[in-house]
């Protein structure tokens, strides 16, 4: 069963590319007292999270900020170097954290995987986004396998 509006993030650990290098992100601290728009994509670097996913966030951070929302996050399956690098190239500094899930193991928590083992890809995360306020899901949209409707920084903001 997957996660659902109304329900409570599970605890885990993302890791962040930082000058530093790599830094543990407790999701429990990372969402706690605020308003966070997350968005999931099947893996950096890949062609519509590339074209169109990160993108939308990063032109419409300043939007969604306006509408209350205190932070832009932006989750995949992918290492924190592979995620930096990917933000760095994107133009994502200081409008959207990239948050590596490099084991998985939020979006199998989330109940949110997918198999793209017939893209050499093996267990990501399903495209999504949510808007979670102090840990607590209050909007949540998945997309249908090979859509990007939902899940983008319009339709969230249409929402909020």
């Amino acid at each position: 069963m997957s996660i659902s509006v109304g329900d409570k993030l599970p605890g885990t650990t993302f890791i962040k590319a930082t000058a530093d290098g790599p830094q543990p992100v407790n999701s429990e601290e990372f969402f706690a007292g605020r308003k966070i728009a997350l968005f999931s994509v099947p893996g950096a670097f890949t062609p519509t999270c590339s074209a169109r996913h990160l993108p939308g966030f990063v032109d419409k951070a300043d939007e969604l900020k306006a509408k209350g929302v205190d932070e832009v996050a932006c989750t995949a399956v992918n290492d924190a170097f592979v995620m930096g690098a990917w933000g760095k190239g994107a133009g994502a500094d200081d409008k959207v954290t990239m948050l590596a899930d490099g084991n998985g193991e939020f979006v199998e928590a989330l109940g949110l995987t997918m198999d793209g083992s017939k893209f050499g890809m093996g267990t990501r995360g399903q495209r999504f986004s949510m808007i979670v306020d102090d840990g607590v899901v209050e909007q949540l949209n998945v997309e249908e396998p090979g859509a990007f409707n939902v899940s983008s920084a319009d339709y969230m903001l249409e929402r909020l």
